[in-house]
């Protein structure tokens, strides 16, 4: 068996994988939306306390499986500095006193083998990575190499709904109250900027569009004077628009990459919204949509487990004594990771 350990950001998760069958044994995940919901995004503090005291809790009911364990995986990068940490070190102390190897895991890459839980690979593809973090379409053609082809200049997916939804006094996390009240909105009622529509620029960017929310809800005279149709037109048009600007970007990659088989992975990929968006654009440029399940789409132990297995078949181990935590950082297109 594999332990593998997520903490990235506010979700605490470990999973117990086998490593033969691919099979999940176990998996758990501590959500801490509601204790980070009245600051309307996350606090990284706060965060890391929470995992002091989740990350043990649920360790005590993998116990039974500490014997047959073969190795230790934790995310060690990118994230939030202090929240790696506890990971890192819950993953430290095992691998020393189980005597283990400990594979270190990259979390993106993480989200990339969500894809493949519980089943074999299916490489190469193209994937757009959309979570509160990232924004970024990717090239994996195998195990060692996946190039970044597009990135975000500013601010992801996920974070601007996040801070959309705050600005309407919505709560957090922003990305699912924005897609629940745009199916009762008119997506054709504020006319908000799609972002580098006249750019060449293979890249996202959404600071401006999320700047165009905040005077639309200024005019209406801030969110305690919305009503509740004017939220709900105003999160429809603006997920319209982020989608319009997903659109028009992977356009440009589509009609260049040969790679048939597609994948949208990520916390932000559980948006049914833009997911049917691209199975239409799938179909344009005829290429084959893959998705991880909906529980898999967020941060989660398993898809660390589920890289760590590919890991571990090529002995990609590292001392306990040296491994680095790697914070958020900007990731450029053309980088290899």
């Amino acid at each position: 068996m594999i332990l593998s350990i997520e903490s990235s950001c506010d979700d605490s998760s470990i999973a117990i994988t086998e490593i033969e069958t691919k099979k999940i044994l176990y998996h758990k995940k501590i959500s801490q939306e509601e204790q980070h919901s009245c600051y309307g995004g996350v606090v990284p503090e706060l965060a890391s306390r929470l995992h002091a005291v989740a990350l043990p809790e649920i360790l005590r009911e993998t116990k039974p499986y500490f014997d047959t364990l073969k190795a230790v995986a934790v995310t060690n990068q990118p994230g939030l500095g202090v929240t790696l940490l506890e990971g890192i070190a819950m993953a430290k102390t095992l691998a020393v006193l189980q005597d283990i190897p400990l594979i270190p895991v990259h979390h993106l890459k993480g989200h990339i083998y969500s894809l493949f839980i519980e089943k074999e690979s299916t490489l190469p593809l193209l994937v757009l990575l959309i979570s509160g973090g990232h924004t970024q379409v990717i090239r994996v053609e195998s195990f060692e190499r996946m190039e970044i082809l597009a990135t975000s200049m500013d601010d992801s997916v996920g974070e601007s709904f996040d801070k959309c939804a705050k600005m309407m006094g919505l709560g957090y996390p922003g990305g699912p109250l924005i897609e629940q009240l745009a199916l009762q909105g008119d997506e054709n009622r504020f006319e908000l900027p799609v972002p580098l529509r006249n750019s060449p620029l293979v890249a996202f960017s959404l600071s401006g569009l999320k700047n165009a929310v905040r005077l639309a809800v200024e005019k209406l005279g801030g969110a305690s004077k919305m009503t509740e149709q004017d939220k709900a037109d105003l999160s429809a048009s603006f997920q319209k628009a982020v989608k319009l600007h997903l659109l028009q970007k992977s356009k440009k990659i589509f009609a260049k990459e040969p790679i048939k088989d597609f994948a949208i992975v990520g916390g932000a990929s559980a948006n049914k919204y833009i997911r049917n968006a691209y199975v239409k654009l799938c179909h344009e440029f005829g290429k084959t949509m893959h998705v991880a399940p909906l529980r898999y789409c967020s941060d989660n132990a398993a898809m660390i487990g589920r890289y760590a297995l590919d890991a571990y078949e090529k002995q990609q181990f590292i001392d306990p004594n040296t491994i680095d935590i790697i914070s958020t950082k900007k990731q450029q297109s053309g980088m290899l990771f």
